[in-house]
């Protein structure tokens, strides 16, 4: 009896908890908002498609400096990494030898000088006394010979010194152009080679302003420059050049402009591209020989082109797409077509139209189909003061 009544109770506490909870639980549910996703509206602006490749910087002009005669290095005239002007005395070789080869050079000339003042005299006398008879004409012929040996010999001594001239001059190596120099890769004090095939190498000097560019284009894109450039499309400066811009990894973006100079004159067949060459101011010197660089090729004439924000990009498995917002505030799956990438938004070629809103932050949190709580995405204050 006592279990049947302990039971009943039991059952009765729980039904008043349970109504209890359902009293309190009813009037505060309430369904979760939307979520709020940040959009941007779909660009369309006129310009010139690029296209990017990679490339390294050199100097236009680069040269090793190198002995032309050997001896002692007795003095070094530059610092390590300084700007040179063309002319300029780098190292200096010990020119006493040499002085002396000058020296010695000019006394044989002037030994060969008076050789040939006593031969002309000698010659001039033989002709008279050949024509007074009293030499044999033999013997006057010998005498003109020996003039025509004298004056070769001056021609020889003349020679020999303009040769210990310019090895004197050697003794002083200087850079043949404007630039910067490397470090002295040679100490005062050792002996250096000028001989041909051995020479030692002392430093390097290569030019800094302007500078070139080098890259590889692919086949395709060759056939593509050409054909606009065929067709008079492509756009150029005032200078009629075609404009190219190069980033390098500073952070600053293509802030490098500089032009086109050549493509090389044949395809490479076991790589599929041709180098191409394009030259850039470098008045700062910013632009270091030997860093890498990414270089910015326009690839189309100017046209009107759809650009969205990187951040709109989705990518489901093969096929990009992006996220658009209806009338309804509903997202909507959109496949698309993309390009190259210009001033950092993304060309779309196909499946967006100007003027039409796509998610740009909060992709993850929606699917196709859910209504959402659009914000308009905020301007940089750059921008906003430029517009």
């Amino acid at each position: 009896m006592r279990s049947a009544k302990s039971l009943l109770s039991a059952i009765a506490s729980a039904a008043l908890v349970a109504t209890g909870c359902s009293k309190t639980a009813g009037p505060t549910a309430q369904q979760a908002p939307p979520p709020t996703v940040t959009v941007a509206p779909v660009e369309e602006r006129e310009l010139v498609e690029t296209d990017e490749f990679t490339g390294r910087i050199e100097a236009v002009e680069s040269v090793e400096i190198r002995p032309r005669v050997s001896g002692y290095l007795s003095e070094i005239k530059f610092k390590a990494g300084q700007k040179v002007k063309k002319g300029d005395l780098l190292f200096l070789i010990d020119p006493r030898q040499r002085q002396a080869d000058v020296e010695k050079s000019k006394a044989e000339l002037q030994r060969a000088k008076v050789r040939f003042e006593v031969a002309e005299r000698e010659a001039t006398r033989g002709e008279q006394l050949r024509e007074s008879k009293t030499i044999s004409t033999e013997e006057a012929d010998q005498r003109k010979w020996g003039l025509m040996d004298a004056r070769a010999g001056v021609a020889s001594a003349e020679a020999a010194l303009s040769n210990a001239v310019l090895l004197l001059e050697y003794c002083e190596v200087r850079s043949p152009i404007d630039g910067r120099a490397s470090r002295a890769l040679v100490t005062v004090g050792n002996n250096i080679s000028g001989v041909d095939g051995f020479t030692t190498l002392l430093a390097t000097v290569v030019s800094m302003d302007p500078v070139y560019v080098y890259t590889n284009v692919d086949e395709a894109t060759l056939l593509r420059f050409q054909r606009l450039t065929r067709e008079n499309k492509v756009t150029r400066n005032a200078d009629g050049k075609v404009e190219v811009r190069m980033a390098i990894a500073d952070g600053a973006g293509f802030a490098q402009v500089g032009y086109i100079e050549s493509f090389d004159n044949r395809l490479q067949s076991e790589t599929g591209s041709i180098l191409l060459r394009t030259v850039f101011p470098n008045a700062d010197e910013k632009l270091v020989p030997g860093l890498f660089a990414r270089l910015s090729v326009p690839l189309s004439e100017m046209k009107p082109v759809t650009l969205v924000s990187e951040r709109a990009i989705g990518t489901d498995q093969s096929q990009k797409f992006v996220l658009t917002l209806t009338s309804s505030n509903t997202v909507a799956y959109r496949p698309v077509k993309l390009g190259p990438v210009i001033d950092g938004l993304r060309i779309v070629r196909e499946g967006l139209k100007a003027g039409e809103q796509v998610v740009v932050n909060g992709m993850q949190r929606v699917q196709p189909g859910a209504t959402v709580t659009p914000e308009k995405e905020a301007k940089p204050a750059t921008q906003a003061s430029a517009n």
